[in-house]
């Protein structure tokens, strides 16, 4: 791109985006956006804020029990905000912290078991959805879809949140 040439919101050049890129970016803005209307949901449901329920995702997507400062630079929040959420997310049976044993100094978060059968009954439509929608492509046309959410996310992990 020549320098100072400005991109629209779907990442072209201001005025030249071709229709099956512009359909592209409203389907995936769509998507993001039913996803955090039915989050938005949970959240309300359970007396949390959104920040809450992005949290909670983290916890739950992580491959080991994240520590407090994990979810901070995840989520772009302060130490603090960090700790307000954590302790409505406690107060409301959702995580619990545990200390390291090997460093009593280090805090892990943990998804409490009881609170995933809530999170699983709110979002059940969700993953019904989902399977009803991955029953219609083979298993080559889902092998590219995978592929490009891997790459996806892998891109949009490289952003730094600036703090709030």
């Amino acid at each position: 791109m020549a320098r100072g040439q400005q991109n629209d919101v779907d990442g072209n050049s201001a005025g030249t985006a071709p229709a099956d890129l512009r359909r592209f970016a409203v389907a995936l803005r769509r998507t993001i956006g039913e996803v955090n209307r039915l989050s938005h949901g949970f959240a309300l449901a359970q007396g949390l804020h959104p920040t809450d329920v992005q949290a909670l995702s983290f916890v739950l997507d992580s491959a080991e029990p994240p520590t407090p400062g994990m979810l901070r630079d995840h989520l772009g929040l302060t130490s603090g905000a960090v700790t307000a959420c954590l302790d409505r997310l406690e107060k409301a049976g959702h995580i619990r912290r545990t200390r390291d044993s090997a460093d009593r100094r280090v805090v892990h978060v943990h998804y409490a078991e009881d609170a995933r059968a809530v999170a699983r009954a709110h979002f059940l439509p969700l993953a019904q959805a989902a399977e009803r929608t991955r029953a219609r492509f083979d298993d080559a046309e889902l092998a590219v879809v995978q592929r490009y959410l891997d790459a996806l996310n892998a891109e949009l992990g490289e952003l730094r949140v600036p703090r709030r």
